[in-house]
C-alpha cells in the first residue's frame, strides 16, 4: 500500500509579494514591510536580506541605511494580506481538497498515493496555478510526513538550485537532514534545542539516531513524534480549521493617549472587531478581560499595566452588551495622569451560540442577534465600519501609524488599480478621428 504524501505550500516573502504585485517596478528592488505603528521590520525581500537587514530591526534604527540603499519601505497593510491569502488558500483548495491551514501563508496537502503523476511534475503545476490565479509566488516541499515535508520546503525556499520545489520522498532524505540544524526542526524550540546541543545533538539526523528512550525523557512524547516523523512515520495528521477558543483585540496607540474618552474609544473599538471574529465564528463569549499599559520601555515614565476580568451572567455575541461591560471595567482601571501605550480586550469561554446556557432570570431577545446580523451583513457588503456603535468614535487620532501604507487594492472601491489605454491615430478607423 502506497503511502500518502504530505505538502507544504508556503508564499514567498508573504507581505511584499503581495506589495509587488500591484507594483511591479518593485521586482527586482529591495522591498521591507513595518509592523504596527511602523515599529520593527517583519518582512523583506530577498534583496533586503541580501543587503543584512535583519528580521525585527526597529524601524529608526535602519531608516538612514534604508534610504541610502533604496530600499522601499511599506507600512503593514493586513486587509491586503488577508484577502490575497483568502485567495490563496482557496485555489489550493480547488486543486486539492484535502488541506490544513496552517498560517497566513502556508498550508499543508495530502497528496493522493495515485495520482497518476510524477509528484514533481503535479508540484510545477500547482506552483503554476497559485502564480496564474493569485500572482503569489510559491515554494514547496514534499515529504512522507508533516515534519519532513516543513524541511524540504525551507531547502526549496532557501536554495535557487531546487527552483521551488524539493521532493524527499524521491531522494535520500539523510543528506537534508544533516545539513537541518537542530533548531530548525519544527516543532523544537529554542530551549529544547539548547538542551539537544548540549548533549551532542546539533542537526535533524543526529535526532533520528538517538534511542526512544533518550529522546521521550528530554522532549516528551511531543519530541519523540518529532523524531518518528523525521524518520518517516508519520504522527501528526491533517487538522481541519477549528473554532478558536478566546478571541484578542488590541493595537498599540499611534502615540501616548492620557485622556479617558480616547482610551474608551479606543477599547469600543477593539471590542467591535472581537464581537465580528466572535460571530464570524458562530460562537458567545461568557467572559471578557480589559487591559491597559503604559509604555514598558520608557525609563522616565510610571509602568502601569493592569487588567480586569467580568464573567457575564449569560455568554453573548452582542457588540452593544460588551462595549457597555467592558467600559465599565475601563473605568476601574483608568489612572488619571498617565501616558498610555496600548488597550485591549480578550474574549473566553467561548461556547456556540446554538447550544449557550441560557440565564433563568434573562429572556433571551431575539431582536438583538438579528440587529448584529444585519449589522454584519451591511459592513461586510458596503465596507468596514459603514455602521458601528458610537462609543467607538469616528476620526479615532489615536489609531496606530500607518505613515507608509499602500492602498487596500482589493478590498476598498476607492483604491481599485486603474488602468489607461489609447490607441496610435494610424490604428482608429476613421469614424472616430
Amino acid at each position: 500500500m502506497k503511502k500518502r504524501i504530505f505538502a507544504l505550500v508556503d508564499c514567498n516573502n508573504f507581505y511584499v509579494s503581495c506589495e509587488r504585485l500591484f507594483n511591479p517596478k518593485l521586482a527586482h528592488r529591495p522591498v521591507v514591510v513595518l509592523s504596527n505603528n511602523d515599529g520593527c521590520i517583519i518582512a523583506r525581500s530577498n534583496e533586503a536580506k541580501a543587503l543584512g537587514i535583519n528580521m525585527g530591526t526597529p524601524y529608526f534604527k535602519a531608516k538612514n541605511f534604508l534610504h541610502r540603499h533604496r530600499v522601499k519601505v511599506f507600512s503593514s497593510n493586513y486587509p491586503l494580506y488577508g484577502d490575497l491569502s483568502r485567495r490563496v488558500m482557496t485555489t489550493l483548495q480547488q486543486l486539492e481538497p484535502e488541506m490544513e491551514i496552517y498560517s497566513i501563508d502556508e498550508a499543508f496537502l495530502r497528496l493522493p498515493p495515485d495520482s497518476g503523476m510524477n509528484l514533481n511534475i503535479l508540484g510545477r503545476q500547482i506552483r503554476t496555478t497559485l502564480k496564474q490565479h493569485t500572482g503569489i509566488p510559491v515554494s514547496i516541499g514534499l515529504g512522507s510526513t508533516k515534519t519532513l515535508a516543513k524541511i524540504a520546503n525551507r531547502f526549496a525556499k532557501k536554495f535557487p538550485e531546487y527552483n521551488g520545489l524539493l521532493d524527499l520522498t524521491a531522494v535520500d532524505p539523510d543528506p537534508f537532514l544533516n545539513r537541518c540544524e537542530i533548531n530548525d526542526v519544527w516543532g523544537i524550540g529554542r530551549g529544547h534545542a539548547e538542551r539537544l546541543r548540549a548533549r551532542g545533538v546539533h542537526t535533524a539526523l543526529d535526532l533520528t539516531r538517538r534511542d526512544d528512550g533518550w529522546i521521550r525523557k528530554q522532549l516528551t512524547v511531543t519530541g519523540l513524534r518529532t523524531a518518528m516523523e523525521l524518520r518517516g512515520i508519520s504522527c501528526i495528521s491533517l487538522e481541519k480549521e477549528g473554532k478558536k477558543k478566546s478571541i484578542s483585540s488590541s493595537k498599540s496607540f499611534g502615540y501616548q493617549v492620557e485622556t479617558l474618552n480616547e482610551l474608551r474609544e479606543a477599547l469600543a473599538t477593539y471590542i467591535t472587531q472581537a464581537a465580528v471574529k466572535l460571530r464570524l465564528q458562530q460562537s458567545t463569549t461568557g467572559c471578557l478581560q480589559v487591559y491597559l499599559t503604559t509604555n514598558r520601555f520608557s525609563k522616565t515614565q510610571t509602568l502601569y499595566a493592569t487588567r480586569e476580568t467580568i464573567n457575564l451572567a449569560e455568554p453573548t455575541a452582542n457588540t452593544g452588551t460588551l462595549i457597555k461591560h467592558g467600559l465599565e471595567r475601563l473605568q476601574k482601571i483608568y489612572r488619571p495622569g498617565l501616558r498610555y501605550q496600548k488597550c485591549g480586550v480578550v474574549l473566553t469561554n467561548l461556547v456556540p451560540a446554538k447550544s449557550r446556557q441560557l440565564n433563568l432570570f434573562f429572556k433571551p431577545d431575539k431582536r438583538q442577534s438579528e440587529l448584529m446580523a444585519a449589522v454584519d451583513r451591511i459592513n461586510t457588503r458596503w465596507g468596514r465600519h459603514t455602521i458601528q456603535h458610537a462609543a467607538a468614535g469616528f476620526t479615532k487620532p489615536w489609531q496606530h501609524r500607518q505613515e507608509k501604507k499602500s492602498p487596500a487594492y482589493t478590498t476598498q472601491w476607492q483604491d481599485l488599480p486603474m488602468v489607461k489605454a489609447s490607441w496610435p491615430d494610424s490604428l482608429l478607423p476613421d469614424t472616430f478621428r
